[in-house]
């Protein structure tokens, strides 16, 4: 534990959270700066309540916990940065800016060559973010990753705890749907 009371994990499902969302970047940059080649083209989904989402009240109203962009043939004004992507889209002839955060996105597609990336939004209110690291704060309880399995200690045949390496899948983190 350390002088401000909480012991540190490393949250490596938040760094690869936040490694996977950088390619939805880089690869809606690289249409701003080239155009979608081929037959690339991307299906977004995102929260619509999400803090920092804007976009109409009547799409809210549409859709109240999610909706699906594509870009495909008619998309304009599309910029992105480190947070945040806007895009002006047509919705029954009528152009309308959407600013979506890159942390409100839910899956990010491009049918093109069947890729596809799923995000899970995780409990924040625990969550730290201190530049590049990621800590989850336990108190004075135990440490550990949250999961819906009951945390086992493996021991050795005369009781005692043993102290193992562990390899864990990253579908260990994703929600079943």
């Amino acid at each position: 534990m350390n002088d401000e009371g909480f012991n540190p994990l490393l949250r490596y499902d938040k760094m690869v959270e936040k490694a996977l969302r950088s390619v939805v970047r880089h690869a809606v940059d690289y249409v701003i700066d080239n155009g979608l080649p081929g037959d690339h083209h991307f299906y977004i989904t995102f929260i619509t309540k999400h803090e920092g989402v804007d976009i109409p009240d009547y799409l809210v109203e549409q859709y109240p916990d999610e909706m699906t962009i594509v870009l495909q043939y008619q998309f304009y004004g599309l910029e992105v940065d480190e947070e945040k992507m806007a895009v002006t889209l047509s919705f029954n002839n009528v152009p309308e800016r959407l600013i979506v955060p890159l942390d409100a996105i839910t899956i990010f597609a491009d049918p093109s060559v069947n890729f596809a990336l799923q995000f899970q939004p995780v409990n924040d209110d625990e969550i730290h973010d201190n530049g590049d690291e990621f800590y989850e704060d336990f108190g004075d309880d135990d440490v550990g990753l949250i999961t819906d399995k009951p945390k086992l200690k493996p021991t050795s045949p005369d009781g005692k705890e043993e102290e193992t390496g562990k390899v864990i899948s990253l579908d260990n983190f994703r929600k079943d749907d």
